[in-house]
């Protein structure tokens, strides 16, 4: 029979383990202090042009603000993988599972936009089809990966929590920062050494050098260049 000492000598090891983990910060993946991406959540004035829907009604911006952020977190569902812990598939395929409805009437929305205000028929399907591909890529970086990454995991995470549908609403907070997200941005205490890393080498003109060695007077030009003494 376990004594009351033992049990309490358990309890404290518990509790000390849950408040070490309680009190940890939520650090990034790839960062020991993350990037600050908060930005104010988009107007519907401010969307319309982030957007890139000049003159959409209040339906049509909420529209546009729910295809987006499918398509930020769809390309983040594709390019973040390399870091399974962002939990990027899951959040994309539970996302589009619980907001289906509101994704289908977004898309809906969204084409009567373009037959509005560009031309009913194939003119206005034809520039729903490039608006479409046009966010898409315009969610799409190499240099900025790591923190769009970052961003659109919380985001992703925000999504799947949210009521139906008020996903429009995790996107007016949430893609202003995915957007900010896409500038590269370094570590807030270090920086990005690896990306800011540059390799100086001597002059290679043929004057600087003789028999494979460089000339005194290129090789002091090149310690200035470096900093040496």
């Amino acid at each position: 029979m376990t004594s009351r000492s033992t049990l309490r000598r358990i309890g404290s090891a518990l509790a000390l383990s849950a408040a070490t983990m309680i009190a940890q910060p939520a650090a990034a993946q790839f960062f020991w202090s993350p990037p600050d991406f908060s930005a104010p959540a988009l107007t519907d004035a401010t969307a319309a042009t982030a957007l890139g829907l000049p003159g959409a009604t209040a339906d049509e911006i909420r529209a546009g603000l729910v295809w987006n952020l499918r398509a930020a977190l769809n390309v983040a569902a594709l390019q973040c993988q390399f870091e399974p812990t962002l939990l990027s598939i899951s959040n994309y395929n539970a996302m589009i599972a619980h907001h289906d409805r509101e994704m289908d009437s977004a898309q809906a929305t969204l084409l009567g936009y373009f037959l509005r205000t560009v031309g009913k028929g194939k003119p206005g399907q034809a520039a729903s089809d490039r608006y479409g591909t046009r966010i898409y890529s315009g969610y799409s970086t190499v240099q900025a990966q790591r923190g769009f990454c970052q961003a659109a995991a919380e985001v992703g995470r925000q999504a799947i929590f949210a009521d139906r549908g008020a996903l429009h609403e995790v996107a007016r907070t949430g893609l202003a920062s995915i957007k900010k997200s896409l500038v590269l941005a370094g570590e807030q205490f270090y920086g990005d050494p690896g990306r800011s890393y540059s390799l100086k080498l001597p002059s290679q003109d043929k004057k600087c050098w003789k028999k494979n060695q460089l000339r005194p007077n290129c090789q002091v030009t090149y310690n200035q260049q470096i900093g040496a003494q």
